[in-house]
């Protein structure tokens, strides 16, 4: 019989192999499949297993997994996953392949499942601490600034900063790199001295004496500078999560052991493995080789792999450390970490802006490109908004500031990079498929590899089995499949936050590469989002034009609207003295309504008319639409259920728009406008931009159901909008794109946010996710292709033609480079250009 139960507390593969073997451990059990994806195991039994048996092996394994009764769909708050335990200090440690998702570690080590090194995330933190100061005499001595020491006398010193994870590992690896190649080489140079006529080391000590000496220079190369390959291998084999290390484990292990043991017992080998002096063949030469050239590339991956997040590092170096906080009237230097919202800070000339907050006083020009992308500097003054570590012009002004620390946009770019460089892509299933079942063949595959040369090959055909089953276990390189598709995302993802196109996860770059309608709202996205009251109408006679406009100010006063923001400005520039008003509130798609002096006031397009009760005449209507024919947005005001007035308000349309829309239609893309104004206005910006299809009077629901009606019809659709109506599309579409000057709401339902805001960093997202896929499908060629064709020239395919083999040694430099290849190819998108 065969039963299904949901299990939690699953996150990795590594969980999913832990939960199946506890659960095969279990009397009567006879199979077990575990789905990670619908968290969920299949048991099969004899007879039926009670549940409390099933949870008795779970709890005995190990860890925070719970089996269910089948049907039961457990709470979130039930049996959590375990917690992923977060960095300490200067970041957080995770598997480059992200083997375990997004499960981080506090410190530097190993991947549980592939054995590669963590590596560490760059956190904000660590890059606006402050720089310390210190005593050359006396280092117990630190101060915040310079200065004299109290002890001695002597001039402080700025502090030595503390190496990183990254590059103590990257040290640490040269280190032991140095001392396997130092030992190596003579092993080396000892085993190819057979090749030479007449060996002058053999008239110094017979060969046998020569085999002790590879073996004692052997012993620092196998147990101190690789023995960590050897762990790995042996956690691999203990746990089941089969990897590179599994292989070279085995592999340079066999090679090793065979040699000791030969050295030890020679008589129980067979002829066929002795030398003419009746030594046996010892392969210390191999083992060590191998050995150091892995360690090789080991190193050559950590110094290519620092280079994949160079974006955020780029991005860190922007975070300011100190600032000019003005206390009354006083400018004093502060710690970033000391400013609270709400101080005035001073900015001089070509400083970094060091928090995000509004100018006060002062006008001058922001140099933003490392975080816009584009090279232009901004003309800032009075009430605009500044962000952190974008660079002040020449001339000083005084800001407020806003938010401060986490809540940065730079520090949300570069968490929201951090993120999505772990993420993993639905392309990345391949892999998967592939690596579950690729240690478990090539190990397969050396096996009979050595028999086949054992039994059909030329003599000494037991050697050549030997060292035939260890070149395919070598050369075969699982990392370079496993880093073929995170390598690309990280450095894209990176390459698209220096541009002002912030990516979420890596899913978004694979589905923006296959868009093929791309949906825009048309206030904030195809125009500025800055609206100006063009045109005021009273069509009451006991209204004036002063009357409507009191109204409009004291209902629009508690709307965050760009449209009412406008009506509220342009009230306050004609002086008009706000009213008081309650019972507020404001219906999405529609207007907004409350009541003022009593009187029932409604403000908003034709159906906030209609909800309020009040007809709009043909008359009113026949003004309000030569507004909109000339593309402006009218709203309608009643009071007591009778339209009294109307204000028509422009928003000027983006001069990136309409070559935007161009690139991308030539791109093939459909590009279709929705918005909730009305027919006339739609139209008129639809003919100004070209655009063949658009939709007027649509509520947020209209929206989705727009987006939901063309996915099934077969579109993929992307959505790009900036307000809180646009939020339930962005959420449904199959590619949300959020502008970075709309609502949090828009950008939290989003998968792509642009900093700038406009069209163009549609054009720039649209070449990235082009760019990323083409390198990771390069990636994976390349990782599939190296080892379909090396695996069997390892086990000598082309002897029986060409008399070739493939000695392990080269087959390890083979392995060493595949990996690093993959990352390099990855770094080219650093070159990229995107275009917009």
């Amino acid at each position: 019989m065969t039963h299904t139960y949901p299990v939690t507390g699953m996150s990795c593969n590594g969980c999913r192999n832990h939960v199946r073997e506890s659960l095969e451990r279990v009397d009567g059990v006879t199979g077990v499949a575990v789905d990670l994806d619908r968290q969920e195991a299949t048991v099969e039994m004899d007879d039926h297993v009670p549940l409390a048996r099933l949870r008795e092996a779970l709890a005995a394994g190990g860890g925070q997994y719970a089996i269910h009764e089948p049907g039961h769909a457990p709470q979130h708050h039930e049996h959590p996953a375990p917690e992923s335990p977060r960095g300490k200090g200067t970041g957080v440690f995770y598997c480059p392949m992200h083997c375990e998702g997004d499960k981080t570690y506090d410190e530097p080590g190993d991947c549980p499942v592939c054995g590669m090194d963590l590596v560490e995330e760059q956190s904000l933190a660590s890059a606006t601490t402050a720089e310390e100061w210190t005593c050359p005499m006396h280092p117990e001595v630190v101060k915040d600034g310079p200065g004299s020491c109290p002890i001695c006398g002597m001039d402080l010193v700025p502090k030595e900063p503390d190496l990183s994870a990254e590059e103590k590992s990257y040290r640490r690896l040269l280190r032991k790199f140095w001392i396997a190649a130092g030992f190596t080489l003579p092993i080396f140079l000892i085993a190819m001295s057979e090749m030479v006529p007449d060996n002058p080391l053999y008239r110094m000590m017979d060969l046998k004496y020569w085999n002790w000496v590879q073996f004692a220079l052997s012993l620092p190369v196998v147990f101190y500078a690789t023995w960590m390959f050897f762990e790995r291998a042996w956690n691999s084999i203990r746990t089941g999560n089969f990897n590179m290390f599994t292989l070279i484990g085995i592999g340079a292990g066999v090679a090793w052991t065979f040699s000791l043991v030969g050295l030890l017992f020679p008589g129980i080998f067979p002829a066929q493995f002795k030398t003419e002096a009746g030594t046996v063949h010892v392969y210390f030469e191999a083992a060590t080789v191998i050995l150091t050239l892995v360690l090789l590339g080991q190193l050559l991956e950590a110094r290519a792999h620092s280079k994949t997040n160079s974006a955020v590092k780029e991005l860190l170096k922007l975070a300011p450390n100190r600032a000019t906080k003005v206390v009354d009237g006083e400018e004093i230097e502060v710690r970033i970490d000391a400013i609270r919202p709400g101080d005035i800070l001073k900015v001089k000339p070509g400083e970094k802006i060091p928090v995000d907050g509004v100018i006060t006083e002062g006008d001058t020009n922001i140099d933003e490109s490392m975080i816009t992308g584009e090279p232009v500097p901004v003309e800032k003054t009075t009430d605009d908004r500044v962000s952190s570590g974008t660079i002040n012009g020449n001339r000083s002004f005084r800001m407020r500031a806003e938010k401060v620390g986490s809540d940065t946009l730079l520090a949300q770019i570069i968490g929201m990079v951090n993120d999505a460089s772990r993420s993993r892509a639905p392309i990345q299933k391949l892999a998967d498929r592939v690596s579950a079942y690729f240690v478990p063949a090539v190990v397969a595959i050396s096996v009979l590899t050595f028999i086949v040369w054992a039994v059909w090959g030329p003599d000494p055909a037991l050697a050549y089995a030997l060292v035939n089953a260890i070149a395919v276990l070598i050369i075969a390189c699982p990392c370079a499949l496993g880093l073929a598709t995170p390598m690309s995302v990280m450095v894209g993802v990176g390459k698209g936050a220096q541009n002002g196109v912030l990516v979420k996860n890596a899913e978004a770059l694979e589905k923006m590469d296959k868009i093929d309608t791309l949906i825009v709202d048309k206030t904030g996205t195809l125009t500025e989002g800055k609206p100006t009251v063009e045109h005021l109408g009273a069509t009451a006679e006991d209204y004036s034009e002063a009357d409507v406009l009191s109204y409009i100010v004291a209902l629009n006063r508690h709307s965050e609207h760009p449209l009412a923001e406008s009506t509220v400005r342009y009230g306050r520039e004609q002086g008009i003295a706000a009213l008081d008003s309650s019972d507020f509130s404001a219906v999405t798609g529609k207007g907004v309504q409350g009541s003022v002096k009593g009187k029932a006031i409604a403000l908003g397009n034709g159906k906030m008319m209609e909800q309020a009760g009040a007809e709009v005449t043909e008359t009113v209507r026949g003004a309000a639409r030569e507004q909109q024919r000339r593309g402006k947005t009218v709203s309608y005001l009643s009071v007591d259920g009778r339209v009294v007035g109307y204000v028509a308000i422009g928003d000027r349309i983006k001069d990136s728009s309409a070559r935007a829309i161009r690139e991308l239609q030539e791109s093939g893309i459909d590009v279709v406008m929705l918005t909730g104004d009305n027919e006339d206005t739609a139209r008129a910006v639809a003919e100004e931009l070209h655009l063949a299809d658009f939709r007027a009077s649509m509520l947020p629901e209209d929206k989705m159901k727009e987006v939901e009606r063309r996915q099934q019809a077969g579109q993929l659709v992307a959505m790009a909008g900036d307000g809180i109506n646009d939020a339930p599309a962005l959420a449904k579409s199959d590619v949300g794109i959020a502008m970075g000057t709309g609502t949090d709401v828009a950008i939290e339902s989003a998968m792509i946010t642009l900093v700038k805001g406009d069209l163009q960093g549609i054009v720039k997202a649209r070449h990235l996710s082009n760019a990323v896929m083409r390198n990771i499908k390069q990636n994976l060629f390349f990782a599939l292709i190296y080892n379909t064709l090396g695996v069997p020239v390892a086990a000598g395919v082309l002897y029986p033609v060409f008399g070739l083999l493939l000695s392990p040694m080269i087959a390890a430099l083979a392995m060493s480079f595949s990996s690093v290849s993959v990352i390099g190819n990855a770094l080219r998108l650093r070159g990229v250009k995107l275009k917009g």
